[in-house]
């Protein structure tokens, strides 16, 4: 009877072991990176998924999969550095977001969405 128990928890150990480590790399694979998301985005812009907004960061133009992760992962890189630029100008972070986004809005290419007036539009 005591082998029987003792066997009996050892495969419950390692069922438990080899699930936690299926989980475990099966992670990586799921979560996207800042790296990932910087190789999405000409492609999500190019889909129509996300667009350049007046306030520096991207927007959600029409949701995918993945798609708002993409938009945190890249807008909070940019908050950072507009924080970093801000902080080593002595200027407003609104300020930095400000130009941000009218060059980001001059440097979209034609087709690509901006948000102009609360609506987002192709640009011409």
């Amino acid at each position: 009877m005591q082998v029987h128990k003792l066997i009996t928890r050892a495969l419950q150990h390692s069922r438990l072991l080899f699930l936690s480590l299926l989980l475990a790399c099966s992670l990586p694979v799921l979560a996207m990176n800042l790296q990932q998301a910087m190789a999405a985005l000409p492609n999500a812009k190019a889909q129509g998924l996300v667009g350049e907004q007046p306030n520096g960061y991207l927007g959600v133009v029409q949701a995918g999969t993945d798609t708002e992760l993409l938009v945190k992962l890249i807008n909070d890189a940019r908050r950072a550095e507009y924080n970093r630029l801000a902080r080593e100008n002595n200027i407003a972070v609104s300020d930095v977001e400000a130009m941000a986004g009218q060059k980001a809005i001059e440097r979209t290419v034609r087709g690509h969405f901006i948000l102009l007036d609360g609506n987002w539009i192709q640009k011409r």
